[in-house]
């Protein structure tokens, strides 16, 4: 839906999305010249592929993944598994499946590393695609084999760790139960039903010794709720008042549950196991119908451990409004950690933590741990001894591994690369995996032989070359930056410079202002909502990490808090400045954008400054009073603006709003929402654009269909992209005429009349 396009003139759409549609034909290496490249577009971005579900073999030997390819104009992605040596390499790659419309999932191995199952829907009738089954294909080539029958498809399955079982759980929703295969023989057997639990089953797990099976379900269902859905009375009750979930414990040989929770106490809303299965941690939320509903991790929930022989529970926090990650044991199962605030005694925005206890140390206190880091400390895993906790954090404009010494309580960094990079260990084979991406490289799987040499770049090997099709792009040269604030404070970002950059020459300006505001941007491929693809057009692009960012320090992140907007306006112009006076940009040719946070900021810029001659707001706040109520999450909005309710103090919220200063709004603004955006919620930019339409501001609002935070169709994706840089052309630039929808129209069905190419993995 477009409300009201009426208002100001209206960019040259169609011609741009000719040009990304033209573009995205070139993309087969056959159809290219050697060595010829061309400026990326928007529907480049659309049909880059993605890695997903790396599966080591438990002999370290080989890796299963997932490769899905995007179909944006049906707005939806087909996937196949491929198969890569970890000691050979890239050169190695095998496609093992081969489904053009149906796809493959959730590769795991056999104990033994003969065989692999996975899901599938290759056989489902169309009425009936999402419903998956269960697969069984050997390594070394040959058709799949289909080992289950289920009328309601595989949900999800999990090998017991002793190799001898598949279990998969299957049923309607909210009646679904476990069922187990054995794998010698699976050929043959017929799936024995192992539960017959009267709400079905959710979240559930294999213990360690393969004799148990541990899971969630809800102690009850409403069946008149149920009754009234199916006979279509489908009104939604905001935070309805909902059964509490239980943790149970299936026996097997023979089959017996067990009920291991309170359920008049808290609601489970996950769990881990030790590995020597002594030991379960979980999550209990408040019963409190209203703070249930709300959405932030781990808020209004604490953490309890279970001592699986006696049955006891012991809970370890009793923090209210902080949040707490989920609990993790080290690999021999003597110690217990999880992640929580600095300050856990209120709600706060403050550094992370790791808090550390012996695992049999009831009713003793946790060890803060990572108190002298200037970033937040997480859990990603430990080193075999335990001796060492490892995470991933971002640095400045990069993500990279860092270290947390038990014994020292002290933080390092392992990597450093002018990149963005996570690390990942597989606990069955010990095989680490890298995801690595930088300003020319999209996300790319490395492995090493071990974590002592992850810091030593030529120990790499290279597993996985999704697109390779990006060798064959133009791209524009991006760095990271500094600069010093209205302050004084120093403020870093991201700057990419248009392809073709000759210095001395000015060019034209696009800020674009990441969301959060706990976040950054960093030195990833494309990254500010198409970076590359504005490069290639000509323009410069700014990535500032604003006051409120992370990756900065605690100050850097926390001195927004009470003074919502200035802090990060003045960063952001100070940026601009900065780039101007470097002879980079033409002061009179710059535009902004951004979503969310980063929609919040473009509004404030909307309404404090004249200098950007184009904005393009997506999902962002116009006022933060009647935000409070609409959103999501009012807690973060509380403590952002002063840690008062609304009610209490409406000039704190009403002077951090962009509305409040609607009458200095001159500048060209589209905006862009998700009609039924939860997080910052359609009115916000309905406000908005109607106060610029009764000033006289030229103005448009895109609607987007969903119930998301981002816009969920691929194809209004390409749309948003394509319309906001036609808006930036217009009124920074001065080009582009005046689009019809008619046009548009035709040229997406051109497109889709089109045969379907693909690139092949190099």
């Amino acid at each position: 839906m477009i409300a009201d396009c009426s208002v100001g003139p209206k960019p040259r759409l169609h011609a741009l999305l000719a040009i990304a549609v033209a573009a995205a034909t070139v993309l087969t290496p056959v159809v290219l010249a050697q060595n010829a490249v061309r400026p990326m577009t928007f529907l480049d971005m659309r049909q880059m592929r993605s890695v997903g579900a790396p599966t080591p073999s438990a002999d370290g030997r080989w890796l299963l993944y997932t490769l899905s390819t995007p179909d944006w104009k049906e707005a939806r992605s087909q996937t196949d598994l491929y198969l890569v040596s970890l000691q050979q390499g890239l050169a190695s790659t095998r496609r093992m499946t081969f489904t053009k419309e149906k796809n493959e999932s959730s590769p795991r191995w056999t104990r033994d590393g003969s065989a692999f199952f996975f899901l599938s829907n290759r056989e489902a009738p169309e009425n009936a695609s999402s419903r998956n089954q269960l697969y069984l294909m050997r390594p070394d080539g040959g058709e799949a084999q289909r080992v289950t029958d289920a009328r309601e498809g595989v949900a999800d399955y999990a090998l017991s760790r002793d190799g001898r079982w598949v279990v998969y759980r299957s049923g309607k929703t909210d009646e679904q139960q476990l069922y187990r295969l054995p794998v010698a023989g699976i050929e043959t057997a017929t799936a024995e039903q192992v539960t017959k639990h009267p709400t079905g089953v959710g979240v559930w797990r294999w213990a360690p010794d393969s004799r148990r099976i541990y899971f969630v379900t809800s102690d009850a269902i409403d069946k008149d709720d149920k009754e009234r859905r199916e006979k279509k009375f489908t009104v939604n009750i905001r935070n309805p008042e909902t059964p509490p979930s239980s943790l149970w414990a299936l026996s097997l040989d023979p089959h017996a549950t067990k009920k291991l929770s309170d359920g008049s106490a808290y609601s489970v809303a996950g769990f881990t196991i030790s590995d020597d299965g002594g030991w379960v941690g979980f999550s209990g939320q408040s019963l409190n119908r209203y703070q249930r509903g709300i959405t932030q991790s781990g808020l209004y929930a604490d953490l309890y451990l279970l001592e699986t022989a006696a049955g006891h529970i012991e809970r370890l926090t009793n923090n209210s409004e902080v949040s707490e990650g989920q609990l993790r044991f080290s690999p021999d199962s003597r110690w217990i950690a999880f992640t929580s605030g600095d300050d856990t005694t209120r709600y706060n925005m403050g550094n992370g933590r790791m808090y550390l206890r012996a695992v049999a140390d009831r009713g003793k206190p946790f060890r803060k741990m990572g108190g002298s880091f200037d970033g937040d400390v997480g859990v990603s895993f430990w080193s075999k001894d335990g001796s060492a906790i490892y995470f991933t954090e971002g640095i400045r404009a990069t993500n990279q591994l860092m270290a947390l010494d038990i014994r020292s309580n002290t933080v390092k960094q392992v990597t450093n690369e002018q990149a963005s990079l996570s690390v990942t260990v597989d606990e069955d084979s010990g095989v680490v995996l890298i995801t690595y991406s930088d300003p020319r490289t999209p996300s790319t799987l490395f492995t090493v032989d071990s974590i002592a040499t992850v810091a030593t770049r030529s120990s790499w090997r290279q597993l996985t070359d999704a697109n390779p099709q990006v060798k064959q792009f133009a791209l524009g040269e991006e760095a990271e930056i500094t600069w010093k604030s209205k302050d004084g404070s120093m403020v870093g970002g991201v700057l990419t410079k248009p392809v073709g950059y000759q210095p001395g020459q000015r060019y034209p300006l696009i800020v674009a202002i990441h969301g959060g505001p706990a976040s950054a941007d960093v030195l990833g491929f494309n990254g500010g909502y198409g970076s590359q693809v504005y490069a290639g057009a000509g323009y410069v692009v700014l990535k500032p990490n604003y006051r409120g960012s992370t990756n900065y320090g605690i100050r850097h992140k926390t001195d927004i808090v009470g003074n919502y907007m200035a802090p990060g306006f003045d960063d952001i112009m100070a940026g601009v400045d900065h780039l101007i006076g470097q002879g980079i940009v033409d002061g009179s040719r710059m535009g902004a954008l951004g979503w969310s946070a980063g929609g919040h900021w473009s509004n404030w810029i909307l309404t404090h400054t004249d200098r950007f001659k184009a904005i393009s707001s997506g999902a962002g706040t116009s006022n933060w009073i009647s935000m409070y109520a609409q959103s999501d999450v009012q807690r973060n909005r509380r403590f952002y603006l002063g840690d008062k309710l609304p009610y209490d103090d409406f000039d704190a919220y009403w002077n951090q709003s962009p509305l409040k200063y609607i009458k200095n709004a001159k500048t060209p603004t589209m905006i862009h929402v998700v009609e039924g955006d939860p997080r910052v919620p359609s009115p916000q930019s309905v406000e908005l654009h109607m106060a610029l339409k009764q000033l006289g501001v030229p103005t448009e609002l895109y609607m987007y269909p969903g119930n998301t935070h981002g816009i969920p169709d691929p194809r209004n994706q390409l749309l948003k992209s394509v319309a906001e840089m036609a808006w930036m052309d217009y009124y920074v630039r001065g080009s582009g005429k005046k689009f019809a929808w008619r046009d548009v129209l035709k040229t997406l069905e051109e497109e889709a009349a089109k045969p379907k190419t693909t690139t092949e993995q190099q």
